[in-house]
């Protein structure tokens, strides 16, 4: 795959494996620096090494490899199907599996489950690796995701979520008290240019995120919200809401460490999705209630609030 990227006047001085890992999505700053040395990037015609320095109007043409097959076994494991026809199906995904193969993640995944259960009836627009996965949900996040059978199916769905029709709406139990009991946060979220495993509100080789916010519920100590995505940026609401100071209860990445709640990961569960049938053009809303690990804790943080 080609990928040419100009650069902008303040992109001047930048190293060229941390200016195209910040440029483009999922590229880290290590397998950036390997695609350099391997002389797939070029500026002017020229090979260029990952020392060199970005200069204003450089254009860095990249020639990223296609991913080598990778043989994903299909694995019977069960799967809360909430709806499936020939085109889609909407799963609910629990928290703790991951959806699709990576390093240290090659069984026991999301699409693992869907080979199974699917056989042929995926759609291959991701490759094998992701194959009928339109968006994603992080591991410790429960909830929704939507899965497409057919590529044109797969196109129609990418392009309502571009479009921002691809209606998403999550439920999460946020650190402190909000002040106000709706608001929207408009920051543009890119790599954290300390740690490349992370996401970060920045103005720097990022890309516009929003997110909406109302308040459901107040707690000693915490705020149950509910959270409308504009966008659909890699951690957004992690990311937003700990940039306004609210963290979302039990995320350590981008929270407290080792905050003692009682269970891994964040309190966050993507509640409901509503999209455009591909093939009949009808709309199509889907909720899933609170699963038992978020309402068990919303139990004891009511508890903790009666005297």
């Amino acid at each position: 795959m080609r990928h040419e990227i100009a650069a902008a006047a303040a992109d001047e001085g930048e190293r060229a494996d941390r200016f195209l890992a910040g440029r483009i999505e999922e590229l880290t700053r290590s397998a950036a620096a390997k695609l350099l040395e391997e002389g797939k990037v070029t500026t002017n015609g020229n090979i260029i090494s990952k020392n060199y320095k970005i200069r204003p109007g450089d254009v860095l043409a990249v020639e990223i490899p296609e991913p080598e097959l990778l043989a994903v076994t299909p694995q019977e494991i069960p799967l809360d199907i909430v709806y499936e026809d020939a085109e889609l199906l909407v799963v609910n995904k629990p928290r703790g599996m991951v959806v699709h193969p990576a390093a240290g993640n090659y069984s026991g995944t999301l699409v693992n489950a869907l080979m199974a259960h699917c056989r042929d009836s995926l759609s291959g627009i991701n490759g094998v690796i992701r194959p009928g996965i339109v968006h994603r949900i992080d591991k410790d996040t429960s909830g929704l995701l939507i899965v497409a059978k057919t590529n044109a199916a797969h196109l129609s769905l990418a392009a309502q979520i571009k479009e921002h029709s691809f209606k998403r709406e999550y439920e999460a139990v946020l650190i402190g008290s909000l002040r106000d009991d709706a608001g929207t946060v408009d920051r543009p979220i890119g790599r954290s240019e300390r740690d490349r495993k992370k996401m970060a509100v920045t103005d720097k080789n990022s890309r516009p995120a929003v997110t909406h916010y109302e308040v459901i519920g107040r707690y000693p100590g915490y705020t149950h919200v509910r959270c409308r995505l504009e966008t659909g940026r890699t951690h957004q609401i992690r990311v937003h809401m700990a940039s306004i100071g609210h963290p979302v209860a039990g995320d350590e990445v981008y929270g407290p460490k080792r905050q003692g709640l009682p269970f891994a990961g964040q309190c966050l569960h993507a509640r409901t999705i509503g999209f455009v049938h591909p093939a009949s053009g009808e709309w199509m809303e889907f909720d899933s209630g609170l699963p038992e690990y978020f309402a068990r804790f919303l139990t004891k943080l009511a508890q903790r609030g009666i005297k």
